[in-house]
């Protein structure tokens, strides 16, 4: 009989803690949150009329932590009502809650000491077979194991979350000495597709792989900022996604970490290392040091490399000056060398071209670009077996676009080395391998199939996915692209399912993929069972072409926005009554058009991490795909069957609120209790597997004997209806809600919901509701006050309220 993990105990309610079980309960796992009973009653726990006696004293760490997550920004839930899964406890009344478990996950505070006791006491209650796991950022797994039986280090291994543990994809699996193999495989696969996580399997060594690696690295840019006299904001300018690092850079980051946190970090591998030069990599600056001293902690306590104040011109953000300790105001950093990088097309040409400048700028990228590589390649079979899992950890836990020697590849490793050497650095026994070995990349591609160098056998091993990971650009590089144009592709999955993929700029929608909608709708119909509609981009879709809806307006080419406004909404229409089953599979932004399209769909598979709405409002426009026609749809759903007379004006008013609002939904679990997904759509934990998951989907609707629905004609609230929704806006003007212009947006919007001036719960056909949205649209778009919105949004990412 196969193992299952049905419930699990989290031991230790702190932020972690909390956050590991509120994850767990957004899989649908209930969970048991335990922490040490208060060493005393609190003035708040007095005025409660508590006793020491008291399950609400005794619980009450366990309680917080609970009530922590639901109040978490950003949301460590789904949605709020997933907390009814954690149960709080005590490490001292609830013990034998231990026996009902499948998995116990150690999160307590960081000392070897008191973590063994937690695993001595853990023994006496546990289950044989139970798997137990700490959560420790650098304790080593087989200290805290020292001392247990066989049994229970059989079942013993480190599961290192990254924080946030619901947005952090890294999960490092660490086993002692004797951890069963048969242990490892299904703890790693049960986190890949139960938890959603990027699982690598670590070595017990200090900080293990990520935070070794990334530890290292901001050490070497904090002492060579210093060394250059450049400033921090230079260096984040220089380290943040023009390198292929988060937006956050290097600074921010460290602020958002936790400056005792990091110093904490580095403390363990300085510890825990016996090589006198790595020791030194790993001695924590003096400006650390002062800063720490000083209380500049970053983000915890609101001042660390930066300082976000209030003044009388509202919030401003203040940089340090390291060398007095003392805040400035920040300085945007205008680098010559950034803009230039920043213009190429793509990260290869980014990288060469920041690193292999003339001035100090591309001086420092390259120091560190040099020293983050040169120890990752010494650190292959100390920390981990093989490149993959520290590309892999860097990327899932540290966001880098790509892993150290990915990055290696695009700058290239001869050419590197040569520069390496000239500065006298010591190259690592891997690269000298890889070298002897007649190769010179750490990766390589065959017939779309991706290998690695593997030093161990001096050669070329496949990159191992799990079968349920697809990736569209390997298909396409085997010949698995039917059809395409400069914006869109029609890739065949396999098992007669076919995927539309979009690739236009920013995944807008354009003229070109509306297009291939119909070619593919097309081919499909011809060779197909069914189709998917997704990408692998950096978010699903983001809406239409902003700019070439403005710049249409500004032209006056009227008939001409008012033709492709058509299209789209006729392509929507033309996938809703499709004849062979189609999923869309969104992911992260799902706005506007996006979100038109998923509606469309005959079935969604979304990402967990979806973040889905009709958001045209921003930019003084409504939907203009259906998508009012079917959010009005979906509310009219939540209707009890077979009641009659009901009022359909509420119904009517939660669309309103949704699309005139702009309401976001946070989650695809979150987009199926707003209604924008039903019920019956599926959720994949593990974006990965989102493709797999969707042609699924097609195919289990395609053997089912997939019927198209019918076109239904709807009940709209005519007049009575659309005079409801005036009052609506109306209130939120006088309450300083609304501008002006949102009045009008919205009574837009409540005229096409409504049906116009007809009679109340007048049926109408979609097409007459479609011809509405179409002409408030376009009304719109001529509006002098939704150009200054467009127009703003596109100089400056944000919405203006005018």
């Amino acid at each position: 009989m196969g193992r299952k993990i049905k419930k699990v105990a989290v031991l230790g309610a702190g932020v972690m803690g909390a956050s590991i079980a509120a994850h767990l309960a957004n899989v649908g796992i209930p969970c048991y949150l335990l922490d040490i009973v208060p060493p005393e009653l609190s003035e708040e726990d007095k005025k409660k009329g508590l006793s020491k006696e008291s399950p609400a004293f005794r619980n009450r760490l366990a309680i917080a932590g609970k009530e922590n997550v639901v109040k978490a920004k950003p949301a460590a839930l789904y949605v709020p009502e997933y907390a009814d899964r954690i149960t709080p406890g005590n490490l001292e009344d609830n013990m034998e809650w231990l026996g009902e478990v499948d998995w116990i996950i150690e999160v307590v505070v960081e000392r070897l000491d008191i973590k063994k006791q937690v695993f001595e006491r853990v023994e006496k209650y546990r289950k044989p077979g139970t798997i137990v796991s700490s959560n420790t950022s650098g304790i080593s797994i087989n200290a805290m194991a020292e001392g247990r039986s066989l049994e229970f280090r059989q079942h013993f291994l480190g599961t290192h979350f990254f924080n946030p543990p619901r947005y952090m994809k890294l999960l490092e699996l660490i086993p002692c000495q004797d951890t069963l193999p048969e242990v490892m495989e299904f703890m790693s696969e049960f986190c890949q597709k139960v938890l959603g996580k990027g699982t690598v399997i670590a070595k017990d060594t200090p900080n293990f792989i990520a935070n070794r690696i990334g530890t290292f690295a901001m050490l070497e840019t904090i002492r060579e900022m210093i060394r250059q006299g450049l400033t921090i904001e230079e260096v984040d300018a220089l380290t943040g996604p023009v390198m292929g690092h988060p937006n956050s850079a290097s600074f921010r980051t460290l602020d958002m970490v936790g400056l005792d946190t990091f110093v904490h970090v580095a403390g363990n591998v300085h510890d825990g290392v016996s090589d006198p030069a790595e020791k030194a990599a790993f001695e924590v600056p003096e400006l650390l040091r002062k800063m720490l001293d000083a209380g500049l902690l970053g983000d915890k306590v609101g001042k660390g490399f930066y300082q976000r104040k209030k003044t009388e011109a509202g919030r401003e953000t203040l940089a340090l000056n390291y060398n007095t300790l003392e805040y400035r105001p920040r300085e945007k950093a205008k680098l010559d060398i950034v803009s230039a990088a920043k213009a190429r097309s793509d990260m290869k040409d980014k990288l060469n071209t920041l690193i292999w400048g003339e001035d100090k700028y591309s001086q420092f990228a390259w120091f560190v670009t040099k020293k983050a590589a040169l120890y990752a390649a010494s650190k292959v079979g100390e920390i981990a077996d093989d490149i993959v899992s520290i590309d892999r950890a860097m990327r899932w836990g540290f966001a880098w676009e790509l892993g150290p020697f990915e990055q290696w590849d695009l700058i290239g490793v001869r050419k590197t080395l040569d520069r390496m050497r000239s500065e006298g650095e010591t190259i690592p026994p891997l690269v000298e391998t890889l070298l002897d070995s007649g190769y010179d990349s750490f990766y390589r591609k065959e017939n779309g199939k991706l290998y690695y160098f593997d030093h161990r056998t001096r050669s070329y091993q496949p990159v191992l996915f799990l079968p349920e990971v697809v990736i569209l650009p390997h298909l396409k590089e085997q010949n698995k692209e039917i059809i395409k144009n400069s914006d869109a592709s029609l890739i065949d999955l396999g098992d007669g399912v076919a995927c539309l993929e979009m690739h236009s700029p920013n995944q807008a929608i354009t003229a070109d993929f509306i297009e291939m909608i119909w070619k593919s709708l097309e081919e499909v119909d011809k060779n197909f069972v069914g189709m998917v509609i997704g990408n692998q981009a950096k978010n699903f879709c983001v809406g239409a072409n902003l700019f070439l809806v403005l710049v249409a307006a500004q032209n006056g080419a009227w008939d001409e926005l008012e033709k492709t406004v058509k299209s789209f909404q006729d392509a929507c229409m033309a996938i809703k009554y499709f004849s062979k089953p189609v999923v869309a599979a969104p992911f992260r932004m799902t706005l506007g058009g996006g979100c038109e399209i998923c509606l469309h769909c005959h079935r969604v598979q979304a990402d967990a991490e979806t973040y889905v709405g009709q958001v045209e409002v921003a930019v003084g426009l409504l939907p203009g795909g259906g998508g009012n026609k079917e959010v009005l749809i979906r509310m009219m759903e939540g209707i009890p069957e077979g009641v009659q007379n009901v009022d359909i004006i509420p119904y009517v008013a939660k669309a309103m609120e949704l699309i005139a609002m702009g309401k976001v939904a946070t989650s695809a679990r979150e987009a199926q209790k707003l209604g924008l997904f039903r019920k019956s759509d599926g959720v994949s934990v593990n974006g990965d597997h989102l493709i797999h998951d969707a042609k699924q989907a097609v195919l289990a609707m395609a053997q089912m004997g997939f019927v198209p629905p019918e076109p239904k004609k709807i009940m709209v609230a005519g007049e009575t209806g659309y005079a409801a929704c005036k009052v609506f806006v109306r209130t939120l003007n006088w309450g300083g809600y609304a501008t002006e212009h949102d009045v009008k947006i919205a009574e837009k919007i409540g005229y096409v919901l409504c049906g116009g001036l007809i009679p109340y719960k007048s049926m109408v056909t979609e097409q007459y509701l479609l011809d509405l949205e179409r002409e408030a649209f376009l009304s719109l778009v001529g509006e002098p006050k939704s150009q200054e919105r467009m127009q703003y949004m596109l100089m400056n990412n944000r919405p203006l309220r005018n």
